[in-house]
């Protein structure tokens, strides 16, 4: 027996990267890393994810754009499913505990900010392009993107899925990112727009020290006393450093 998901409507608009999940043991996979709970899953397409979702206990709503997915969507799973026709960038997740989404490639990153800035949910695993998913979880490296949410959310890579899995077939292959809100925050709250732009100060360039000169007389002083050197670059600190720095700054 086959393991993936029937043929009959997957494909989507390839320039927006909608290469549908099909590989029903990858679905499986998915759905056990997220925590028991309501559930959301953005862009639910022909439904491979919601399938694996709707047997767990706990409701389950499903966001699809394509009327034609929809009112499939809604025929398959009835009222075990809650479908609702709309935009993934913009659904409000009031009332949410977690969010799975196969995000469509092309608008990865607009999805990922538009979700971090939402405040009612707790858990999110995504599926996104394998180096994507690796820069979001800071391995080898932090980005401005990660390193602007770090105090309020650890980003961990939960696995690496074939391009196989997937309809049509892209030229990458996709990783399994898991996002959950740290239960205590590193910088307040409140803090985020200033510490936000100190981030985006100091990966103005390659180095940390020249990019803090004006911002952090006391730059050196800092790096001295977390052991690093003047060579360090943005994309080596921590989350806990980002955190040192920024109340260093704010300090002042």
């Amino acid at each position: 027996m086959s393991s993936s998901v029937p043929h009959r409507s997957v494909g989507g608009r390839h320039e927006l990267g909608q290469n549908f999940l099909v590989e029903r043991r990858v679905a499986a996979r998915i759905a056990k890393l997220v925590p028991p709970g309501p559930v959301l899953e953005l862009g639910a397409g022909d439904g491979a994810l919601t399938r694996q979702l709707a047997d767990r206990p706990g409701p389950v709503t499903a966001v699809e754009l394509d009327p034609v997915r929809v009112a499939g969507l809604r025929r398959m799973f009835g009222p075990r499913v809650r479908v609702v026709h709309d935009d993934m960038l913009r659904f409000r997740l009031d009332g949410v505990h977690h969010v799975v989404s196969k995000l469509p490639f092309g608008i990865t990153t607009p999805v990922l900010r538009h979700l971090l800035a939402q405040r009612a949910w707790s858990t999110a695993v995504l599926l996104l392009q394998w180096e994507v998913a690796r820069k979001r979880a800071a391995v080898g490296g932090t980005t401005l993107l990660t390193a602007s949410w770090w105090p309020w959310y650890e980003f961990a890579l939960a696995g690496r899925v074939p391009s196989t899995a997937f309809r049509p077939r892209p030229g990458v292959d996709g990783g399994i990112l898991v996002v959950g809100r740290r239960p205590v925050s590193l910088v307040e709250p409140s803090d985020r727009a200033a510490y936000q732009r100190l981030v985006r100060e100091a990966f103005r360039g390659d180095r940390l020290l020249p990019a803090l000169h004006g911002v952090l007389p006391g730059a050196r002083r800092w790096l001295a006393g977390q052991g690093m050197p003047g060579s360090v670059r943005p994309r080596d600190l921590s989350a806990e450093h980002w955190a040192s720095l920024y109340r260093t700054v704010s300090c002042r």
